[in-house]
């Protein structure tokens, strides 16, 4: 919001309640402020439904006698700075005396000003403005404050997004390779300390290049897809990291976990895969999509890296695909520390 956006004593218009059990008060301030088109004027002379009133109607700035039937003044001041509607609201409080005591306690009650009744119209008037004016520049500063607020909660939603999105890959909405080897270092890291078996499962989908020769790429990226999909339902820890490796290539790292419940796990997508129906865009059947997987596990030692652990699973992928495809291989050998 800009300078130019601020309002003017001339944009906003002066919403009085005043509250006197007098209707000859009443009169008498009406009189005062008729012919301001610019000055709105409300009367109560039921100081037990002032509040009421006051909530109604949103007075910009509210002329309340301290001396009322039913209701001291000062504690009808209090009830208005209690109730979130007219807690900032401007009170101008009324009185015969102009006595200091009283003054004081008007002002620790919550009373903005303090004025011996009659005033005269034009002082009267000057203090309507100003209080309103006070109270209007505030209603809009928090309003700014809210509308600021409110921008920066969905830029950091907007941030976290565009973070989430930077973390996936577009296709399949498994994590992309980049976050896969963030995730791998810090997790090795981790396993070093801990001294945890640590396995990755390399994935790589049999024959794709005949399913996109045969049905086309878009057919091919639905087998991604669903691919993906299997391997989401398998690996559900929350310290199971899938990511699309490239290509037709997926790789899992999976924490604290020894080779056979890696194992396990990878012989469980291959029969899940296998037993996916698929059908191509223009729903034609697709033969049996199967997915080859090579693991490999380790115990993590300092000086070492899951770089090397990649290597393994890699081989051990080709070893799957050489002995039939559609199986997973286990390779390498936890390391005892020293």
């Amino acid at each position: 919001m800009g300078a130019d956006d601020l309002i003017t004593p001339q944009d906003f218009t002066i919403i009085v309640l005043l509250i006197d059990d007098q209707p000859i008060i009443g009169e008498a301030v009406r009189r005062a402020l008729s012919g301001r088109p610019d000055i709105i004027f409300h009367f109560c002379n039921d100081p037990a439904a002032a509040l009421s009133v006051a909530r109604r109607i949103k007075p910009s700035v509210i002329l309340q006698d301290l001396v009322m039937p039913g209701v001291d003044g000062l504690t009808l001041v209090r009830r208005f700075r209690a109730d979130p509607l007219t807690a900032d609201t401007p009170i101008v409080v009324l009185s015969t005396k102009d006595d200091p005591n009283v003054k004081s306690e008007a002002f620790a009650a919550g009373a903005n000003d303090y004025l011996v009744k009659l005033p005269d119209a034009i002082e009267l008037i000057a203090r309507l403005r100003h209080h309103s004016a006070a109270y209007w520049y505030r209603q809009q500063r928090d309003e700014a404050y809210r509308a600021l607020r409110e921008s920066q909660r969905q830029l950091v939603e907007i941030n976290l997004e565009l973070q989430r999105l930077t973390n996936l890959d577009g296709l399949t909405g498994l994590s992309n390779r980049r976050n896969f080897n963030d995730s791998l270092d810090l997790y090795w890291k981790l396993g070093v300390r801990q001294q945890s078996p640590f396995s990755i499962l390399m994935i790589d989908v049999d024959d794709f290049k005949q399913y996109n020769d045969t049905h086309g790429h878009l057919a091919g990226d639905d087998v991604l897809k669903q691919v993906a999909t299997a391997i989401r339902a398998t690996f559900r820890r929350p310290t199971d990291i899938s990511a699309r490796f490239g290509g037709e290539e997926f790789i899992v790292l999976l924490a604290d976990t020894p080779a056979d419940p890696a194992r396990a796990l990878g012989s469980a997508l291959c029969k899940r895969v296998a037993n996916l129906r698929m059908t191509t865009s223009e729903s034609l059947p697709i033969k049996q999509v199967t997915v080859s997987i090579g693991g490999a596990f380790t115990i993590p030692q300092r000086g070492d890296s899951g770089v090397a652990l990649i290597d393994v699973a890699d081989k051990a992928l080709y070893e799957a695909k050489r002995l039939g495809k559609n199986q997973i291989v286990m390779g390498g050998r936890p390391v005892v520390p020293t």
